[in-house]
C-alpha cells in the first residue's frame, strides 16, 4: 500500500543527554525527507527542572516554526516508591515502564489519522518495544552513545559470565566488583584493544544492584528492533561499526554527528546576560589560548576536587573558562548552581586569577567550543560533548565522571588518538586528581601532542563531509528511510 506521508514516533529517556540528540535526529529525519513528520512522546520527571524547561520550550518553538516535529507530553504517573529501586537507573526504568498505557494510547490515537511508520526507542526505553509489537509497528533503536558502547551492550550478556567467574565483590564502600587477577582484561569486539575492567560503567561494576540488571535487560531487547540508528559516523568509529555488521544483529545506521548547534541559549534560565559576558570575555582573548573545563549536564565534583583543579589551573598559567556545578542533592536531581562559588575554592583564587580566567556556572557549551579563543577542552567525555568537540576541532583532555564515559575516554585516547589523558577511569569515589596531575594534562593538551591536534583537525573536516550529500552518514540515513518506506509500502499495518 503506497503512502505519501509517514509518521515516526520517538520516546526518549528523560535526560538532557538522551533527549537532545533524539529531538535533533527527529528534525534531521524530517528535513532529509519531506514525506516524514515526527512526534516525540515526552516523559516528565518533576524533579528535573532543567529537563522540563527544555521539553516545554520544544512545543513552544514548534508552534512558531515550519517544523514537522510535534511533541506530546504524556500524562504524569505515580513514581516508584523507594523500596522498589536501588539506583537512579532502577528508578528511571520503573518510571518509564509505568508510561506504557499512555504511550499505547498516544500512538493509537496518532494511527487513527496518519500512517505511523516507525517507533524509535532509545537505550533505556526498550520496554516500549512491547507497544510496537502490540500495534504491529516497526520498532527501531536510536542510540545516542558511540558504536563502541553499543557493541559493549550487545556483548554484555556474554560478558556477564566472565564477570561472575573472574570477579569478586569488593570489600570497599564502593560496592564495585573487582577482578580476582589484576591482569584481567575484557575483550569487546567493538574495541580493537582489550578493555581494562576499570573502564566499565559503575552500574556494571555494581553487578548485584538493579542498575546492572537494567543494563542487561535493555541490551537483550536491542536485538528485538528492526534496525539501530547510532549518533556516530563511519570515519570516526570504523572498527566499531564494522564489528557490528555481523549476522544475528539488527542492521546499524550511523547517521551522525547529530548536534544541537543552537545549544541551550533558547531555553535555559541562565541563557542571556551571564552567557553574553562570557562570550565578551572570550572575544578579548588571543586566538587558541583558552582551556575550557566543563563536566556535562549531570556532572559535578566535590569541594576537595574543585580546590585541586583551582591549584592546578593557577600553577599552569593558562587562560581558562571553568564551569562549576553544585553536586546533586538527590538521586533524581541534576547539579545546580552555587550561590557562593568562592566558598568552595582556595582563598583568594578568584582575585589572583581575575585577569586570567572565568569561573562560572552553567555555560552554553556549543557556543563556547565554536569560539576561536578555545584551544582545549577538559571534558567528562559524554558522547554529545565528544561529537561537539570533534565538529569544532577542539582537542579533549579526558576526565570521565559517570555513565559510559570511562569507555568513551578509553576509545578517544587509546583507540582513536583524538584526546589526551588526565584520567580514563575517574568516577564518583575515585582518588582525587591532584593539582600536579591536572597541570601535566593541561600542558599536554595546550602545548604538546601535535599528532592529536592534527587528527582532531582532520576529523573535524570528516565530520562535516559525512553529513553532506553522498557522505557516509547521508547515505546511511537514506538507506534507513528506504527501509522504513519500503516496509510500509510492502505490508499492511494493524492498530
Amino acid at each position: 500500500m503506497a503512502m505519501d506521508k509517514y509518521e515516526a514516533v520517538f520516546i526518549s529517556t528523560p535526560t538532557i543527554g538522551n533527549l537532545v540528540p533524539t529531538v535533533e535526529f527527529a528534525h534531521h529525519l524530517t528535513r532529509h525527507d519531506p514525506r516524514f513528520s515526527a512526534t516525540l512522546l515526552i516523559i516528565t520527571v518533576p524533579e528535573r527542572t532543567i529537563v522540563n524547561l527544555y521539553t516545554k520550550s520544544l512545543a513552544t518553538a514548534a508552534s512558531h516554526s515550519q517544523s514537522h516535529v510535534n511533541f506530546i507530553h504524556l500524562p504524569t504517573v505515580q513514581p516508584p516508591t523507594p523500596d522498589q529501586y536501588q539506583s537512579s537507573l532502577g528508578y528511571t526504568s520503573l518510571f518509564i515502564d509505568k508510561h506504557k498505557p499512555h504511550v499505547k494510547h498516544a500512538i493509537s490515537t496518532l494511527a487513527s489519522t496518519t500512517s505511523v511508520a516507525a517507533l524509535f526507542v532509545d537505550m533505556f526505553t526498550t520496554s516500549m518495544i512491547d507497544i510496537a509489537q502490540d500495534l504491529g509497528i516497526p520498532c527501531y533503536l536510536f542510540f545516542a552513545s558511540p558504536a563502541s558502547f553499543l557493541g559493549f551492550m550487545f556483548h554484555l550478556p556474554a560478558l556477564d559470565t566472565q564477570l561472575a567467574v573472574a570477579f569478586v565483590d569488593s570489600d570497599s564502600h564502593s560496592g564495585f566488583i573487582v577482578p580476582k587477577d589484576s591482569a584481567v582484561e575484557l575483550i569487546v569486539p567493538t574495541f580493537s584493544k582489550p578493555l581494562p575492567p576499570s573502564m566499565l560503567p559503575s552500574h556494571v561494576l555494581k553487578r548485584n544492584k538493579d542498575g546492572y540488571f537494567c543494563f542487561l535487560e535493555n541490551a537483550r531487547r536491542y536485538t528485538e528492533t528492526i534496525g539501530i540508528v547510532v549518533n556516530t559516523f563511519l570515519e570516526l568509529e570504523p572498527h566499531a561499526i564494522e564489528s557490528l555488521s555481523i549476522s544475528g544483529l539488527p542492521p546499524v545506521y550511523p547517521v551522525g554527528p547529530i548536534l544541537d548547534h543552537a545549544g541551550a541559549s533558547r531555553w535555559h534560565p541562565d541563557g542571556a546576560q551571564q552567557q553574553d559576558s562570557i562570550m565578551e570575555w572570550l572575544d578579548q582573548q588571543p586566538p587558541s589560548s583558552v582551556v575550557f573545563l566543563c563536566f556535562g549536564s549531570m556532572g559535578s565534583l566535590e569541594g576537595p576536587q574543585l580546590r585541586e583543579i583551582a591549584i592546578g589551573l593557577e600553577r599552569s598559567g593558562y587562560r581558562f573558562l571553568w564551569s562549576i556545578r553544585e553536586p546533586r542533592k538527590g538521586k533524581l536531581d541534576l547539579p545546580g548552581e552555587y550561590t557562593n562559588v568562592e566558598a568552595v575554592l582556595p582563598a583568594g583564587f578568584l582575585d589572583r586569577t581575575a585577569g586570567l580566567g572565568i569561573v562560572c556556572g552553567w555555560v552554553q557549551q556549543v557556543r563556547v567550543l565554536s569560539h576561536q579563543a578555545i584551544r582545549g577542552f577538559v571534558s567528562h567525555c559524554g558522547w554529545n560533548s565528544i561529537l561537539e568537540s570533534v565538529w569544532h576541532g577542539v582537542p579533549i583532555a579526558t576526565w570521565p565522571v559517570y555513565a559510559e564515559q570511562q569507555m568513551n575516554a578509553f576509545e578517544l585516547v587509546k583507540e582513536l588518538g583524538l584526546g589526551v589523558e588526565i584520567r580514563l577511569d575517574y568516577r564518583e569515589g575515585s582518588d582525587l586528581v591532584v593539582a600536579e596531575e591536572l597541570e601535566r594534562g593541561l600542558r599536554r593538551l595546550m602545548d604538546g601532542e601535535d599528532e592529536v591536534k592534527a587528527k582532531v583537525r582532520e576529523m573535524k573536516s570528516k565530520s562535516r563531509m559525512a553529513l553532506m550529500e553522498n557522505g557516509s552518514s547521508y547515505k546511511s540515513l537514506t538507506s534507513l528511510i528506504q527501509e522504513i518506506s519500503s516496509r510500509m509500502q510492502g505490508s499492511e499495518v494493524k492498530y
